[in-house]
């Protein structure tokens, strides 16, 4: 049997043989497009030639996928079923299939039939121009528009902007990652759509190509407009891991010095008005205003130290370096 418990997977894929692909497929309830999208997958990856593997990660479906997946399991070599024990959001399904990867690149996609596993070979051919990760493209989507697609159109936008990272599709699953960019990336909470950011931050060549999206044709959507606060919150984050997560003295203590700035300026104010109009200081709510600034940059350069040394613990208690080495050149190596 080839199902794992999920406290077992960082050890069995170290013991597991090393294969040219991985292909990651997380499922929450889509007992009705797994048959297909098994036919798929094989047809797609038998001619290529590679060593590859699929692994399913359940992601605590109530619909009968789970015993579909262990029939894939059990019966279809190089396909691997990872049961998890409840819903943990996809997320958490994709960095269970990480983990369980063996193989040098890593394919990630949807279990929707929406992503088309003919344009995993293209991928594929795309990394091996140079890149580290190539990114699909729904330019052709076929989702609702209002629901769906403008929400997506803004998000990317925004996502694109605050990053720098420019891609047109930060939502499309479907991407290819070289394993050794993917070691580098720590997924938390809702934080996928944002792998191929942290992938940049690590030095990984990113590149993006144009993939097929078909309709749905069974299930249903899991997504909705909900998400979309979700994003801007998980962007906040994304932000400031990557401008101030070595350095946030720099955040808080601008923010600081910037309202006790304020603070001066309605002093001044005050003080204006007390000579200029003959207004009391303590009748001028310039005043109160003066002294809520302060306080409120004294706190902000307070919190900066205080992260400034929960940083430090973090990075040196795990001897974690400030840096990530490409490849290192000697002569005779």
């Amino acid at each position: 049997m080839v199902i794992r418990e999920p406290e077992t997977l960082a050890d069995v894929s170290k013991t597991a043989p090393p294969v040219d692909l991985s292909v990651v497929v997380p499922v929450y309830n889509e007992v009705e497009n797994l048959d297909a999208l098994q036919g798929e997958l094989l047809d797609a990856l038998e001619p290529s030639g590679l060593n590859y593997e699929i692994i399913y990660v359940n992601d605590g479906s109530r619909d009968g996928s789970a015993a579909r997946l262990t029939e894939f399991a059990s019966q279809t070599d190089g396909v691997i079923f990872v049961n998890l024990r409840r819903n943990f959001g996809q997320t958490a399904a994709l960095a269970a299939g990480i983990d369980y990867a063996s193989g040098e690149v890593v394919v990630l996609m949807d279990a929707d039939l929406q992503n088309d596993p003919a344009d995993i070979q293209a991928l594929l051919d795309k990394l091996d121009e140079g890149y580290d990760v190539v990114s699909g493209w729904r330019r052709s989507r076929k989702d609702r528009f209002l629901t769906r697609r403008l929400p997506s159109i803004l998000a990317n936008g925004l996502i694109s902007r605050v990053t720098g990272v420019q891609l047109h599709d930060y939502g499309c699953t479907l991407k290819a990652y070289r394993h050794e960019v993917l070691k580098e990336v720590r997924l938390y909470g809702e934080m996928h759509r944002f792998t191929p950011v942290f992938a940049a931050a690590a030095g990984a060549r990113i590149t993006e190509m144009v993939v097929n999206h078909r309709p749905r044709i069974a299930g249903v959507s899991k997504y909705g407009l909900e998400r979309t606060l979700k994003v801007i919150l998980d962007l906040i984050t994304v932000k400031f891991l990557l401008s101030y997560r070595t350095r946030p003295m720099y955040l808080f203590g601008t923010a600081g010095f910037a309202l006790m700035g304020g603070g001066l300026l309605s002093i001044l104010g005050a003080l204006i008005q007390r000579f200029a109009f003959n207004v009391h200081l303590n009748r001028s709510p310039l005043l109160q205003l003066a002294a809520m600034l302060f306080g409120l940059g004294v706190q902000s350069v307070l919190l900066g130290l205080t992260t400034e040394l929960v940083v430090r613990t973090y990075f040196e208690s795990q001897h974690k370096p400030i840096y990530i080495v490409r490849e290192v050149v000697r002569k005779g190596e």
